[in-house]
């Protein structure tokens, strides 16, 4: 066998270093058998969106940002270089039928879930159209969802003025009877960014809608505490999807709407952990990060940070 010196994997961090492991690492390749408790699974469609987006990139970016840091969570003393996350690509879109696609989103996922039981997704979109499909399938294989969805927009359009887009999502789930309105909870709604007629479809239809201000003057723990109290009795499982506006501009550049009065990082942060020590958060996805128009990869880099806070809350969890 022929072989040549200095050569690295590309993908591979740039810099190896024998005492640190990288948390890119623990991700290896679904091999066509079994997956592990934790994986990935990416959804590469944002031509549905409303705004110029390319957040088909997203999983590839998030992928790699992986490589930039290590296993070791230093305030837990909790290394996750035992672990190990079976990532199962990305699903193929339809260039040009977006049903098509969606349908493809939800047939996948479904079959993920249905064959691996014991696996909990992180989904990598995309747009957050890919949530329609994504918790429809969660539905049907986990039962009756619940879902707590971080975002500046209700997300609640109606179809008849442009079909199925990334702001129809919610309003889909609840026209369909897929997810009920009082099942749904959204934390981090922001002023200007939304209209008058979304937020009384979510209140009419019971909806518990957080904005920035509660987010603010109630504080990232309570809401989610007071959130999954609300839930926990009600629903077989809970569905985290993070929309990345809902942080502010200053820390998501990447986003395709971005603006300013939204999270900081590490409040999004501290409400992903909250969230996911509790057992029946059983998925999540993220979504609306464009790495084309990010900054230096702050938007993917927070990103990889969620992943990785998520995967030490379960591991808590389970110890």
């Amino acid at each position: 066998m022929m072989s040549l010196s200095h050569l690295k994997k590309a993908g591979d961090a740039v810099f190896v270093d024998s005492s640190v492991t990288k948390a890119n690492e623990i991700i290896t390749a679904w091999d066509g058998n079994d997956a592990s408790n934790f994986s990935i699974i990416g959804v590469p469609l944002s031509k549905t969106s409303i705004s110029h987006s390319g957040a088909s990139f997203a999983p590839a970016s998030i992928r790699k940002m992986l490589s930039s840091y290590s296993t070791y969570h230093i305030e837990d003393g909790i290394d996750l270089k035992s672990l190990r996350v079976t990532d199962f690509g990305d699903i193929t879109m339809h260039v040009t039928d977006f049903d098509e696609s969606r349908n493809r989103i939800k047939s996948t996922i479904a079959e993920l879930l249905n064959q691996f039981k014991d696996t909990m997704p992180i989904i990598l979109g995309g747009d957050h159209g890919i949530s329609f499909p994504s918790i429809s399938a969660f539905a049907e294989a986990r039962g009756k969802i619940g879902v707590i969805q971080f975002d500046a927009h209700h997300d609640l359009r109606n179809i008849n003025d442009g079909g199925r887009s990334n702001g129809t999502p919610f309003r889909s789930l609840i026209d369909e009877g897929i997810l009920n309105g009082e099942h749904l909870i959204q934390i981090g709604l922001r002023n200007f960014s939304n209209s008058a007629p979304y937020t009384e479809f979510g209140i009419n239809h019971g909806v518990t809608i957080y904005t920035m201000r509660d987010v603010r003057e109630l504080g990232i723990q309570k809401i989610i505490l007071d959130s999954i109290s609300q839930l926990s009795q009600e629903v077989d499982a809970i569905y985290i999807s993070l929309d990345m506006d809902v942080l502010d501009q200053a820390f998501a550049p990447g986003c395709p709407a971005i603006g300013p009065g939204g999270m900081d990082s590490q409040t999004l942060i501290d409400g992903i952990c909250y969230l996911a020590s509790h057992p029946k958060v059983c998925g999540m996805d993220i979504v609306e990060l464009d790495p084309t128009i990010d900054f230096r990869d702050m938007t993917s880099r927070i990103a990889a940070h969620v992943i990785l806070n998520f995967l030490v809350e379960k591991v808590k969890l389970n110890r």
